[in-house]
């Protein structure tokens, strides 16, 4: 995976989605650095689904997203990296991973036969991610932290300039929580890549975020997990946090 350079900001503005006369999002504003890790959190109902809809465009909505470059170039044709919360699989599927990842790369018919250039290439990118091994193996076979793991390196490649992680380590044990957070360090830091993660979990926020979104139909909150956390607009949406 090539090292992306040359951004430095990708703004999401003024986003707003109305369905009928209910406002789901309000003006929803955000700049996210690169090298962060900006979490959002947020009761159930407060429009974390909406606002991810929104920005891989899976929705009408106001508003729009653009990439800032170090010479404060704007471009709005953006690349977007796209980890679901969960993807439905046969536990007995026949497909590897190598299968996976190559029908997300490639027109060629992976079924038809295994192309040894694109079988190194995604080798050589799964390493990245310590999942290499897992090339020949059924999807269906993988641990949650090892699909969690195939999921990242195929949201990555192309490298994209934001990628987004719905609720990424929901399922996963201790172990893979950890490994999971090593990746996003790595990516944060030689990679300098954009990343948005939605979680309802608020000690993974705490600890791992280097930014904080508080979003309820707007955003009510933003800063650091200290900043945020110690608010009075946390407080009264969620309480005292240990």
């Amino acid at each position: 995976m090539e090292k992306a350079c040359g951004l430095h900001c990708t703004k999401i503005n003024n986003i707003g989605v109305k369905i009928g006369k209910d406002v789901i999002l309000k003006d929803v504003n955000i700049h996210i650095h690169c090298g962060e890790l900006t979490v959002i959190i947020g009761r159930n109902g407060a429009g974390k689904s909406t606002l991810l809809k929104a920005i891989l465009g899976e929705i009408e909505h106001t508003g729009d997203i653009v990439f800032v470059d170090q010479k404060d170039n704007v471009t709005k044709k953006i690349k977007i990296g796209y980890v679901p919360q969960s993807i439905n699989i046969e536990r007995h599927m026949p497909t590897t991973v190598y299968d996976l990842f190559a029908s997300c790369i490639t027109l060629i018919p992976v079924f038809l036969r295994k192309d040894k250039k694109i079988y190194d290439e995604v080798k050589e990118h799964l390493k990245i991610f310590g999942a290499d091994a897992l090339i020949d193996k059924s999807i269906g076979d993988l641990s949650g932290g090892e699909l969690q793991r195939v999921l990242i390196a195929i949201a990555t490649k192309p490298t994209p300039n934001l990628l987004i992680l719905d609720e990424p380590v929901s399922g996963i044990d201790r172990n893979g929580i950890k490994e999971f957070y090593k990746i996003i360090s790595k990516l944060k830091s030689e990679y300098d890549m954009s990343i948005i993660l939605v979680s309802h979990d608020l000690e993974l926020a705490k600890k791992y975020a280097d930014k904080v979104i508080l979003l309820d139909k707007e955003v009510i909150k933003e800063g650091t997990p200290d900043d945020v956390f110690k608010s009075l607009e946390f407080k009264n949406r969620f309480g005292e946090l240990s």
